[in-house]
């Protein structure tokens, strides 16, 4: 087996795995809070306090995959180009 085609074998693998994910499971946790919903900061005595609320996600810990986000994109698309 050739480099090139071991490759190309390993990009579909993974191409196919990550649509699978976006299939399965179309929300993952937010990367910006990592799934806490708001930031953490310390305070004077150096503990961890909750924070504003993460912008991203807006508290809601979960945000929606790109490869999911690109793939609604595509069928709204679609459906507003047919009839």
């Amino acid at each position: 087996m050739t480099p090139a085609l071991a490759a190309n074998a390993i990009l579909a693998i993974v191409t196919f795995g990550y649509a699978v994910l976006c299939a399965v499971s179309p929300f993952g946790t937010c990367r910006k809070c990592r799934g806490f919903g708001f930031q953490l900061i310390t305070d004077r005595r150096g503990r961890l306090r909750p924070g504003k609320t993460c912008a991203r996600c807006h508290g809601e810990r979960k945000c929606i995959r790109v490869g999911r986000h690109l793939y609604n994109l595509a069928r709204r698309m679609h459906r507003d180009g047919t009839r």
